[in-house]
């Protein structure tokens, strides 16, 4: 039986390393402030890798990891900032550091109308366009590293047709706000580009040392949804029971950053730690949706990329 068979949705993130040591191992984690990222840099920690773990500011970093055990090492990213980015791209590389793990956990939702953020709709550049950048340009020294594996953290958003992205999957032509905005379309957009952004870059890792894989974290109870109205944010809290704790909704990015399971894997698409036959599913294997999203992230994210 293969080892992820024992773990289902209640596993936590501590289950799935149990026994593993991350000595050596650097992990860069996004989003470590709130929800699954903080579980994420606790165990990651704790299992012996250094951790650089990013937030909108180094102190709420500071704050979010206060007690923690092991070795953390808070980094400002702000992901709707490209500049941000780049300049937290350039501190690793000052610092003379190369991730062997790489976990794109930050993400946000938005309930209100459209956002945009230099031209570009908010919620995209904040899921999808700011890692891109991010990966983009730590992609070469990992690759000089040849070693290492690159989750990014989507959502069955970017598949399931009652609350997934628009009819047409990416609608190029409405990244810019040129067209209706929808905000569960909006976040089912940006989950489908952090599933195809992770397929196209698995091709462009072949005969590699790296892989890059996506997942769904399950129905997780964090407070993604705190600028939501107060009727939508009380309903949360009422099925709260039913919804996973940050500690089972980190396990699965745990396991795919870290089982020798899953050493060699790539391009597939996890749920509940095991990849998913997901051939059925709307757009994940879309190899040509996916090269398109390359193309024009690149354009959106000129003068940001090495």
């Amino acid at each position: 039986m293969h080892l992820s068979h024992r773990y289902n949705q209640h596993s936590t993130a501590e289950d799935v390393t149990e026994g593993l040591d991350l000595s050596g191992q650097i992990a860069l984690v996004t989003g470590c402030t709130n929800g699954i990222g903080v579980e994420t840099m606790r165990v990651l920690a704790m299992r012996g890798a250094q951790v650089l773990a990013t937030g909108r500011t180094v102190e709420k970093v500071e704050k979010a990891c206060r007690g923690m055990q092991g070795f953390i090492t808070p980094l400002a990213l702000e992901l709707t900032d490209l500049n941000s980015v780049n300049q937290c791209a350039a501190t690793i590389k000052e610092w003379g550091l190369c991730p062997d793990i790489v976990i794109l956990n930050a993400g946000r939702d938005h309930a209100g109308n459209l956002e945009l953020v230099s031209g570009i709709e908010g919620v995209f550049v904040a899921n999808f366009l700011g890692h891109f950048v991010l990966i983009n340009n730590l992609l070469p020294l990992m690759l000089v590293k040849n070693s290492g594996r690159i989750v990014h953290v989507a959502s069955n958003s970017a598949y399931k047709e009652d609350k997934g992205p628009p009819p047409e999957g990416i609608d190029f032509d409405n990244l810019r706000g040129e067209g209706i905005y929808n905000a569960q379309d909006a976040y089912g957009r940006s989950k489908l580009a952090n599933t195809l952004f992770s397929l196209e870059l698995s091709n462009r890792l072949k005969g590699t040392g790296l892989t890059s894989n996506a997942i769904h974290p399950g129905s997780v109870l964090t407070n993604i949804a705190h600028n939501f109205p107060a009727e939508v944010r009380q309903a949360l809290k009422d099925y709260a029971h039913k919804l996973l704790t940050p500690s089972q909704g980190a396990a699965t990015q745990i396991y795919v950053a870290t089982s020798p399971d899953v050493s060699g894997l790539s391009g597939a698409f996890f749920e509940i730690c095991r990849p998913i036959d997901s051939r059925h599913l709307k757009f994940l294997n879309d190899s040509a949706m996916a090269k398109k999203l390359w193309i024009v992230a690149e354009e959106m994210a000129e003068g940001h990329l090495i």
